[in-house]
């Protein structure tokens, strides 16, 4: 068995609502849960103030919170998959197919951390 915790590991963001964060919590911080029939793609970004935008900017308005999380996936492993540029220099993301992301947590190093949390306004 590889020991995924002794590899070269990449830096990976995941701006999130609470929903998919309460899944997370309960795999104790070591998986990503199953995407939604309507969403193909995983997508971890590679820049933290990008995923802060996406937290603040889009999870906030949709679903009153949003939290910037934090992961290590073996280096190796994550090279599998190209880096998507969606907008300017510094909007980067990894593409993972939905029907990979259980491998693609199997090469989760360490645990899930949450970094940064942004509510919405009080009583909105």
């Amino acid at each position: 068995m590889i020991d995924h915790d002794r590899l070269p590991a990449v830096t990976l963001w995941r701006p999130t609502g609470p929903t998919e964060l309460d899944l997370v919590r309960a795999s104790g911080w070591r998986r990503w849960p199953p995407r939604l029939p309507d969403q193909p793609i995983f997508y971890p970004v590679l820049n933290e103030d990008y995923a802060i935008m996406i937290a603040r900017d889009w999870n906030v308005p949709a679903s009153g919170a949003g939290y910037v999380t934090r992961f290590e996936v073996d280096a190796d492993f994550a090279a599998r998959y190209p880096v998507r540029q969606v907008g300017g220099d510094s909007i980067l993301e990894l593409w993972v197919p939905a029907e990979e992301l259980e491998e693609f947590n199997d090469h989760i190093v360490g645990t899930i951390d949450v970094v940064h949390e942004f509510a919405g306004a009080a009583g909105g």
